[in-house]
């Protein structure tokens, strides 16, 4: 049987036949003459023509395999396939190759504690949940939604372990533990969970230097348990001559205190409630590393690293030398008397820091759960010491050391002064590295107080657009200033040893509101320490409503440095200073959009000529200025008016830059430019 396939007005008819050759053949013979017959056989006789015959066919949906290969195997057909197929393995290829070279050279990016300033709670004075007077954990969570409102990421909170509260948490009986004063475990851990469920991230202090003379530890040393015998520094001394050498505390006197229990002298670098841990003890150094793990453990951010410069002292003890030689040696009783050439910075110091920093990395491991570590030392004059806290090239320590150096800015209020400050860091910082600013933080005067409280405005434009992380002390970013404390409201132990050494002053409650306590108690009628009068002005709540105050202000700039690619990681280049004016731009390759910063911190009125900086344009606009009143403003560069106090960041758009000329005056943490075309960053 066979088939056949013809085309009947458009359509497709389908038909079969029978090949009989014996009818065949016998009809050729009969010959017959019937037409109708005739025609019946020619019908019969009529079949399907091999594949190669389908000339006549278009492809149509549903043909055999047989129809579907004669026409896939034309030109027309297998051409345009082949085409499609190799084009879209191009594109393929291509694509990827894109995404690769995207990737290789895009720079690194920014991580958490670089693109928002680390705001710094200090608990105690900002917010008490429970009305005893004292802030605490849960106070925090009340104010969650503030540090959103700021822009701010990174919260830092003082010490909230278990402590008998000598030194105000910084004596810690139990490392594991929350003081009650402060709340619960489950209150840290709900704080904390909350924190991260809003993207916030929380760095606590890590205080190893020494304990409590109430911790398990140290009793057990007295003892002379043989575990934990060598866990603090002992030295053989007796009650009638309890000095080993003339080491004094930082809070004034000898470093040295007798123990009865012992019949020895333990050292105290701080208070004699505060015993040094034995560093050079490896169990020691265990045990401070098992701290680490349970707070990383349960997801903490970051350390701050207390009074690292502390945790070793030479082992032999020898006397440190007087700054004033003449002076009798039993009148050495001020840490400001001696050099300590042998109770800071010792050798092996920083292999400690690189261990601790090897474990956060561990820890570090999870996606977008970077731990962060910054050190606290008060290395004076000797920066070169701070900067070693970078660690090396081949060897990282902390993402930064605190930068002290701004506290220095009240001794002399001037644009030069200011320039040498910022360039103290800058020059001596190692290259690639992060730099932090700081003019405030719980041991040191507010700088409303110290610099004048106009100044406020204009050191907090300071911060937020030089380049790096800015830090900001509670209240800094509404202009709080010092309470005056009389000696019976002395709360801080440095404050008992000299008045006028108190820390309580800076440390007042946080101002939120004019309400009873400016809102920091509500529940109360005495607070731990107290509000400052000027809080029914200075408060949170009045300068949310003020569009021109300090709050706003430090919000619109917080704000802007997060989404400013030229500030947050661009180029910084000073182009000028003077008695009264410190100006730079803030620029990023490839980016048309650039900044100049204009900071008035002299006495008076200026008028800035910037004629000599070619690549600005003739005209900047003022994006805003600490002086409302000049917002919007177009200014010629070569007459830039700034009032004292004043601060002005002014926009302009150019692709002209002015760190490939002028490498000596400009820095980049590390370089990268920006394709305007599709919007990318790249290594350039």
């Amino acid at each position: 049987m066979s088939l056949k396939l013809g085309l009947n007005d458009g359509k497709i008819e389908l038909t079969g036949c029978i090949r009989n050759v014996g009818y065949e053949e016998k009809e050729d013979r009969a010959a017959t003459t019937d037409p109708a017959a005739e025609k019946r056989d020619s019908t019969a006789v009529t079949c399907i023509p091999d594949a190669a015959d389908y000339t006549q066919i278009k492809p149509y949906a549903g043909m055999p395999k047989e129809v579907l290969l004669l026409y896939s195997r034309r030109a027309r057909y297998r051409v345009p396939r082949e085409v499609l197929f190799w084009l879209t393995l191009a594109c393929t290829l291509a694509l990827v190759a894109l995404t690769v070279t995207v990737i290789a050279l895009s720079p690194r990016c920014l991580s958490w504690w670089q693109v928002s300033p680390v705001y710094h709670v200090y608990l105690r004075s900002f917010r008490d949940s429970d009305g005893d007077g004292v802030g605490d954990l849960k106070g925090v969570h009340e104010k969650l939604d503030y540090f959103q409102y700021l822009n701010i990421k990174s919260v830092w909170i003082s010490p909230f372990f278990k402590s008998p509260m000598k030194d105000l948490g910084y004596d810690v009986e139990d490392f594991r533990a929350i003081d009650p004063l402060f709340g619960t475990m489950e209150d840290f851990d709900e704080l904390l969970a909350e924190m991260h469920s809003r993207g916030l991230k929380l760095i606590i202090d890590f205080i190893p230097n020494h304990t409590s003379d109430r911790h398990s530890w140290f009793n057990l040393s007295q003892t002379g348990d043989e575990r934990y015998k060598d866990y603090y520094m002992w030295a053989d001394c007796n009650a009638s001559a309890t000095r080993p050498n003339n080491w004094v505390s930082v809070f004034g006197e000898s470093s040295w205190t007798y123990d009865a229990v012992r019949g020895q002298c333990y050292l105290h670098q701080f208070l004699k409630e505060q015993p040094d841990l034995n560093f050079r003890n490896p169990q020691v150094h265990n045990e401070m590393m098992d701290v680490m793990r349970f707070w990383l453990g349960k997801g903490v951010d970051g350390f701050r690293m207390d009074e690292v410069q502390h945790l070793l002292e030479a082992a032999h003890l020898r006397d440190e030398p007087q700054v004033d030689p003449d002076k009798p040696p039993e009148s050495v009783m001020s840490y400001w008397d001696l050099h300590h050439d042998y109770t800071t910075s010792q050798l092996g110091l920083h292999d400690l820091l690189r261990e601790w920093r090897a474990e956060m990395d561990v820890y570090s491991r999870e996606p977008g759960r970077y731990r962060f570590m910054v050190t606290e030392s008060y290395d004076r004059q000797e920066v070169d010491k701070t900067m070693m806290y970078y660690g090396t090239p081949l060897v990282k320590e902390s993402d930064f050391p605190f930068n002290f150096y701004l506290l220095d800015l009240p001794q002399n209020i001037s644009g030069s002064w200011v320039q040498y400050l910022v360039h103290r860091w800058m020059d001596n910082m190692p290259k690639g590295q992060w730099p932090n600013w700081l003019v405030g933080n719980h041991d040191q005067p507010r700088i409303a107080s110290t610099a004048s409280y106009k100044y406020t405005r204009v050191i907090n434009m300071l911060l937020l657009t030089l380049p790096g992380t800015p830090n900001t002390y509670y209240g800094e970013e509404i202009g709080m200033e010092n309470i005056n404390i009389t000696e019976s409201q002395i709360q801080d132990p440095a404050g008992k040893y000299n008045a006028s050494a108190s820390r309580d002053p800076e440390r007042s409650p946080m101002q939120w509101s004019a309400e009873m306590n400016a809102g920091f108690s509500e529940q109360t009628n005495r607070t731990w320490l107290p509000v400052h009068p000027g809080y029914t002005s200075i408060n949170v709540e009045a300068q949310k409503a003020d569009e021109g105050s300090h709050l706003a202000q430090y919000r619109f700039l917080s704000g802007l440095r997060k989404s400013a690619l030229s500030l947050n990681r661009g180029w910084f280049c000073d182009v000028h200073a003077d008695a009264d004016v410190f100006s730079y731009l803030r620029e990023l390759d490839g980016l048309g959009r650039a900044f100049l910063v204009v900071l008035n911190f002299g006495g008076r009125s200026a008028a800035t000529d910037l004629s000599s900086v070619a690549e600005l344009p003739e005209r900047l606009k003022v994006l805003m200025s600490t002086d409302r009143e000049s917002d919007g403003k177009v200014f010629k560069k070569s007459h830039i008016p700034t009032a004292s106090g004043e601060g002005l960041v002014l926009e302009y758009s150019t692709h002209t830059r002015f760190n490939p000329n002028h490498p000596g005056q400009c820095y980049v943490s590390e370089k990268a430019c920006y394709l305007e075309a599709f919007d990318i960053l790249y290594t350039c």
